[in-house]
């Protein structure tokens, strides 16, 4: 079964549905590229995915170690390149306000490094990953 479908609307705009929930998200070609950027861009939300993937693992494991993640925050940057156009650098600073030991730490940090979406991503996408632990 597809995971999505996505529908061209014109005007270098999409939408996309998620299959199983009906959820929707439009995207928009960015103002550096011919677009209007009034919604995410394609490439924005890679990034997006980036972070929101990361915070999904780790809760998902500090579920398992009794710690509560409700709170936790990525703030995402998507660095593109030009030749060729591609993302070339993300940056993924994690606010997390949750006390939490050092070994706790180690292994969510090591959790959220190892999402899915990180590991899928190229090795030429430059990934710096911050984790404040507030």
């Amino acid at each position: 079964m597809a995971t999505s479908k996505i529908t061209y609307l014109g005007d270098l705009r999409t939408t996309s549905t998620h299959l199983q929930s009906g959820t929707e998200i439009l995207s928009d070609a960015p103002v550096d590229n011919h677009g209007k950027g009034q919604a995410f861009s394609p490439t924005d939300l890679l990034a997006n995915a980036l972070g929101s993937c990361m915070i999904t693992v780790m809760a998902i494991k500090a579920n398992e170690m009794g710690i509560e993640l409700k709170g936790t925050t990525a703030e995402v940057t998507k660095i593109m390149q030009a030749e060729p156009r591609r993302i070339k650098r993300l940056e993924v600073t994690l606010n997390i306000p949750v006390a939490a030991t050092d070994k706790d730490k180690t292994i969510l940090e090591r959790v959220g490094r190892t999402c899915p979406v990180y590991l899928s991503l190229h090795p030429d996408v430059e990934k710096e990953i911050i984790f404040n632990w507030l």
